[in-house]
């Protein structure tokens, strides 16, 4: 992917034929200390990242290849022969310099949220809130229209739309029109998110998270599978269970981020959980049961539920009462 922010270069429109792309980037590394040397042609693109010390990263394309690192450096540095390159040079701060040269180590942690469960707006107010480094890939009508928003340590710092050639830019018009566009058609959002031991100077790796026992996943799954069931033989609740209790996750998923459905992390299918996320046995018991009885409230059969419950309460008072988790 060649992104790079479409800001002031510092210098535009150099011809490739008359560059030595090693001297230019040895003068800008010393010139400017950290930026991107962008080359556009007819027929291929590509940038190369550098700081005052290293070239951290770059990326080439053109029609059936697609070059990063070493390779696309070495292509970009020995194309002035194959293609009459226009190139810019741009300056960035050293935290956006980092955040560029890092995108194709994005991972996906959101894949195929639909406008069905979720809207763009509250999409980007939750990564903000949980500080996320990455970007927010935005598919409306099938790929017909699409947008990226791009993101640093929850800051918003600009964002490319199909409406607008595709060009990075920190424009508030087009995010306000990308998010209405979501409203009025259907849409698709991937959230990447770059890991912080990805980014040079971005600071330390994520801290590893303690994992619920087996046992407190056995007891949740046994309630999940009488809740399950209360659901089922009340005639007037016609909706799929599976669907229900997504929007309840995706509902609450401020709260308790490890039951989001398209984290992937939590998953209930035919009577078992499977647990693959990050949350201690409180964290996780109170997810799960505070979800159940909103569902059940709001479905008009919390009263029902507590009575099916009780043996299940009963059986598992002790922990319940550890955890501080009132069912």
């Amino acid at each position: 992917m060649v992104i790079i922010p479409r800001e002031k270069p510092v210098i535009e429109n150099l011809n490739v034929y008359y560059l030595d792309i090693k001297k230019l980037l040895e003068h800008y590394q010393g010139e400017i200390g950290t930026g991107g040397v962008y080359f556009k042609s007819h027929a291929a693109e590509g940038v190369i990242f550098f700081d005052k010390d290293d070239l951290l990263n770059a990326f080439y394309e053109e029609r059936d290849l697609d070059l990063v690192g070493a390779q696309a450096v070495e292509h970009l540095v020995n194309a002035g022969g194959q293609h009459n390159f226009t190139v810019h040079i741009y300056q960035l701060s050293l935290e956006e310099v980092y955040f560029w040269a890092s995108i194709p180590s994005a991972e996906k942690i959101y894949e195929g949220l639909s406008t069905e469960f979720t809207d763009l707006e509250g999409l980007i107010r939750k990564m903000s809130s949980e500080k996320l480094t990455g970007y927010i890939d935005v598919s409306i009508s099938g790929g017909k229209e699409g947008g990226l928003i791009f993101i640093i340590n929850g800051k918003i710092m600009g964002g490319a739309y199909s409406w607008d050639n595709g060009e990075p830019g920190p424009t508030q018009k087009n995010q306000e029109l990308l998010i209405r566009k979501t409203k009025e058609t259907a849409a698709t959002f991937n959230v990447c998110r770059i890991p912080l031991s990805k980014m040079k100077g971005g600071g330390e790796s994520r801290a590893s998270f303690a994992k619920p026992s087996k046992a407190v996943l056995g007891m949740l799954e046994e309630l999940m599978v009488i809740f399950e069931n209360t659901v089922a033989v009340r005639k007037k609740v016609k909706s799929d269970f599976t669907k229900l209790l997504k929007k309840k996750f995706v509902e609450n998923a401020d709260r308790y981020a490890f039951l989001d459905p398209f984290a992937g992390e939590f998953d209930y299918a035919n009577r078992k959980i499977e647990f693959s996320g990050a949350a201690s046995d409180k964290e996780l018991t109170e997810g799960v049961i505070n979800s159940i009885r909103e569902l059940a409230q709001e479905l008009g059969i919390l009263a029902e539920l507590l009575e099916t419950c009780a043996e299940w309460s009963d059986q598992y008072a002790r922990q319940l009462e550890k955890f501080d988790v009132k069912f």
